[in-house]
């Protein structure tokens, strides 16, 4: 009788891969569903903004054409040039004070022990979970004091003031991912510890930087709260505000197609961050999520 060959491995059919992609299908099927969803959405604003009021209520945009103008009307007689410029004055220094100030106290917490640490780390994840509300009628009673109420100081103070305790969070563990041997690398060569930080991990700490800030970029660039009521007059008006403002006087005037415009003027910004920095941001989170 002749032998038969046991089988190999090579002989066991390959493991299909229908199973896998059929359990997966119920969550393909939802992203595909609201990415839909968000590509109608913005789509849909997109072409209001550049139609007439009439081609907006009578769902015939773009039936007379493009109308740039709407741009125009909305960045001049709208005023969202100015409320731009000024979103655009706070949040910019706003991201580099917190850059400044929060990197180093990120970089002390992760690499020094020192009495009071663990105090400083539990008061920073403390800190994120107490809503804004609270500290509303406080804060306004100090600001007030100092006469900070609405001014650029004032504003730019508490962005940087809340915006901390999450940036502190957030670097500390991507410096935790950085080799001690860097540090120690820099010192021989005659660096001190403040010179070792800025010249060697600070550079390499700009993935995690750059993600942190790409994140305050986008709260603080769409935040209301705090410039509601810290900055009330018109010519301080943030682009959360103005924009509300125009909303309101829509049952005066009338003007949606103006509106529309002015939506895309606060919504272009923070989508061609992620449109060019999504690679950043991803490789951001997933060093600093090593450790």
């Amino acid at each position: 009788m002749i032998e038969q060959p046991h089988p190999t491995l090579q002989d066991k059919p390959a493991p299909s891969r229908l199973p896998h992609l059929l359990t997966r299908l119920p969550v393909y099927g939802v992203l595909v569903l609201w990415t839909l969803f968000a590509v109608v959405a913005i789509g849909w604003i997109v072409l209001a903004s550049l139609s007439t009021t009439r081609e907006i209520f009578s769902n015939t945009l773009l039936a007379s054409g493009l109308h740039f103008e709407n741009y125009l009307n909305a960045l001049t007689t709208l005023n969202m040039g100015r409320y731009f410029f000024n979103t655009v004055w706070y949040v910019g220094i706003a991201l580099v004070l917190i850059a400044l100030i929060s990197a180093p106290a990120a970089y002390a917490l992760s690499r020094f022990e020192f009495r009071g640490r663990r105090t400083i780390n539990t008061a920073m994840l403390s800190a994120q979970a107490i809503p804004g509300v609270m500290l509303v009628i406080p804060m306004f009673t100090l600001f007030l004091k100092l006469d900070l109420v609405n001014t650029i100081t004032g504003l730019v103070l508490i962005y940087v003031g809340t915006s901390i305790p999450f940036t502190v969070f957030f670097l500390s563990g991507f410096f935790s991912t950085l080799p001690r041997e860097l540090e120690e690398a820099a010192m021989i060569d005659g660096c001190t510890e403040v010179q070792a930080f800025w010249k060697v991990m600070l550079p390499l700490s700009q993935p995690g930087l750059v993600t942190v800030t790409i994140f305050n970029f986008v709260n603080l660039w769409n935040e209301y709260f705090w410039a509601l009521i810290f900055v009330n007059s018109p010519e301080k008006r943030t682009l959360s505000i103005g924009l509300e403002a125009l909303l309101q006087s829509m049952r005066y005037t009338g003007d949606w197609a103006g509106l529309f415009a002015s939506v895309m003027i606060v919504v272009v910004p923070t989508l061609i961050l992620y449109i060019f920095l999504s690679e950043k941001i991803v490789a951001g989170i997933t060093a600093g999520a090593v450790k």
